[in-house]
């Protein structure tokens, strides 16, 4: 048969109808896989094989249309049908009909994923595969007459999602992204997606005198089924019990299979004063609100807590997170020097009373970490995620660990999980962003920056973020706006002031650099400012010798990267030219050596 005759033949056989066809088909099949293979919990390997199956149905079906043909007595073999008897060019036209057809549903599917994937904040959770074994706990109503007591429904809420993340077996949402939305909302579809679940408990807490009532529903937010529900009227000594019930209902309801150490957790009794606990709930409210007053406050209640029941270890790892924060909050003028001994000792005492307690292993590590002990604290960070694998807290400081020692790839592996697990966490977000740049995905991580400031415009983290990935990628135009904008917002931090100082500089605007130097050194006498940011405006203005003592400084004070950030000096663009530098390198020696300073 010659060339020209056999793609004659596959015209009029049908053949290329019958490839696109199938094409358009399988798109349309693997589509609907995707939604309904999750939703009935199936294992990735099925989703693999019936891709596989329909990728090897191809030529089957290439070969099918060759041999065999469609005719009003059945099929037949092609070579068993007279020519003018064929009815393949009206078979043929029916194909382009259904192709047709199909490929309009195809299109608007495509459609209406890219329009939906656009409306939703952010992409990254709805990219995520949904399990069944998923949820998101959404803030309980407070029903009690005293609106004061919205401290202790929140601290319900939070408790019961801390006993589930404690569930390997599920994927649990952090409280950081679910504050986000009501108690009710009418939206569940939309919520589900943006925080990749397919369930959300809801729930309503009473509190009067003594008295408790805990009213919760469990739903799949994909199909709007109420999967189960109860209310629990008990005393307030009981409220452990009743929230370990919640969780226990929950795990059985979602078929999560539950380790010891999981049972033991969901279990526990983490006080028997009713008091300390009461205090503690107050102080994780605060701590919820982050600002510097919150978190003051927040420290003061978890010392009160400790004082009605030193055992208290959850008291002590909050009271461990407060201190190391602290100094991140420029208002306050914290110095970390003060503030990390006082953090190492409350999260040694929180693993000394609880090993078995994620959140304590997770505050040791991080104050570890603060304190230069980077072996000790990834051994920490280790066993917190082991203990709670759902904590996103635990993985972001993990990864920024990491990133603080070079090692970048996996840094981006925990931040990205950090971030599916608190998909609207503004600085777990804003994280990522910067961990993406240092990767080298500087467009990727512009775009994620821009996303987490969709999400809240005014979160000056991340357009500061923003403008030190602009100014590394060379457009320090753009960096200057979005420094700006960090400069002049309410209450600036000193490092916002010092990265405009140092971009001003840069683009030739040398008096108004000036300026910002001044009032920095002005600033550093009345408060606390990092030596690591005035080290950058000195070396943007060509003082290495100074920038270099100043480093030196930030060792000594204890803050050799930031005062909120832990792995900036080994990534940080704007240093480059010191890097070559004895004096440089022998600091970056000294600081992961982990000697004692």
């Amino acid at each position: 048969m010659k060339i020209d005759n056999f793609f004659a033949e596959l015209k009029r056989r049908n053949v290329y109808k019958v490839a696109v066809a199938y094409l358009v088909v399988s798109w349309l099949l693997i589509q609907a896989g995707s939604i309904f293979f999750p939703a009935f919990d199936a294992p990735a390997w099925v989703m693999r094989t019936f891709i596989i199956v329909v990728i090897f149905g191809f030529p089957v079906a290439l070969i099918f249309s060759w041999a065999f043909e469609i005719t009003p007595e059945g099929i037949k073999l092609e070579s068993e049908i007279e020519p003018n008897k064929s009815i393949a060019r009206r078979t043929g036209r029916k194909i382009v009909a259904v192709t047709i057809a199909l490929g309009l549903v195809a299109a608007g599917l495509f459609v209406y994923q890219l329009v939906r994937s656009k409306s939703s904040t952010p992409a990254s959770a709805l990219s995520a595969i949904i399990t069944n074994k998923s949820i998101a706990v959404l803030p309980f109503d407070n029903l009690s007459d005293d609106k004061s007591n919205a401290y202790f429904t929140e601290g319900v809420q939070d408790e019961i999602l801390t006993r589930l993340a404690k569930v390997s077996d599920l994927k649990v949402i952090a409280r950081t992204s679910t504050q986000r939305f009501k108690s009710a909302p009418e939206n569940l579809p939309d919520i589900a997606r943006q925080l990749g679940v397919a369930n959300i408990l809801e729930g309503s807490v009473q509190k009067v005198g003594d008295q408790v009532r805990v009213n919760v529903q469990l739903i799949n937010a994909m199909t709007n089924a109420h999967l189960w529900a109860d209310i629990y009227d008990r005393k307030l000594t009981d409220i452990f019990a009743v929230e370990s019930d919640i969780a226990k209902s929950i795990a059985d309801t979602l078929r999560a299979k539950l380790s010891s150490s999981a049972e033991h957790v969901l279990a526990s009794r983490p006080t028997e004063n009713p008091e300390a606990h009461e205090l503690y709930l107050r102080g994780r409210y605060f701590w919820n609100r982050r600002t510097g007053a919150n978190l003051q406050k927040a420290a003061d209640y978890f010392q009160q807590a400790i004082g009605k029941d030193p055992a208290y270890a959850l008291a002590y790892s909050g009271l461990a997170d407060c201190h190391v924060l602290l100094p991140a909050y420029a208002e306050l003028g914290s110095n970390p020097r003060d503030e990390l001994p006082k953090a190492l000792e409350a999260a040694r005492k929180a693993v000394e009373l609880d090993d078995t307690l994620g959140e304590a292993h997770t505050s040791l590590a991080r104050a570890l970490a603060s304190d230069l002990q980077l072996s000790p604290a990834m051994s920490e960070f280790k066993q917190a995620i082991e203990l709670n694998p759902n904590y996103a807290t635990a993985h972001q400081w993990f990864g920024e660990c990491l990133q603080s020692q070079g090692h970048l790839e996996e840094a981006l592996v925990e931040l990205k999980r950090a971030q599916e697990l608190d998909p609207l966490s503004l600085i777990i977000n804003s994280v990522l962003g910067f961990a993406l740049d240092t990767v080298g995905k500087s467009d990727e991580a512009i775009a994620q920056l821009h996303k987490t400031i969709e999400i809240d415009p005014n979160f000056v983290n991340a357009i500061g973020q923003l403008g030190n990935v602009l100014e590394h990628r060379g457009r320090l135009k753009e960096a200057i706006v979005e420094y700006e904008k960090c400069a002049n917002s309410v209450a600036p931090d000193p490092i916002d002031l010092a990265n405009l100082a140092a971009a001003y500089f840069l683009a030739d605007r040398k008096q108004e650099a000036q300026q910002l130097w001044d009032k920095l050194k002005s600033l550093s006498k009345r408060q606390y400012v990092p030596a690591y940011s005035m080290a950058v405006v000195q070396l943007a203005f060509g003082n290495k010798d100074e920038a270099i003592r100043l480093l030196e400084k930030s060792y000594e004070d204890r803050a050799p990267f930031d005062s909120a950030d832990l792995g900036w000096i080994l990534v940080d663009h704007r240093l480059d030219p010191l890097r070559s530098d004895p004096r440089f390198k022998k600091l970056i020696t000294r600081i992961f050596s982990g000697e004692p300073r």
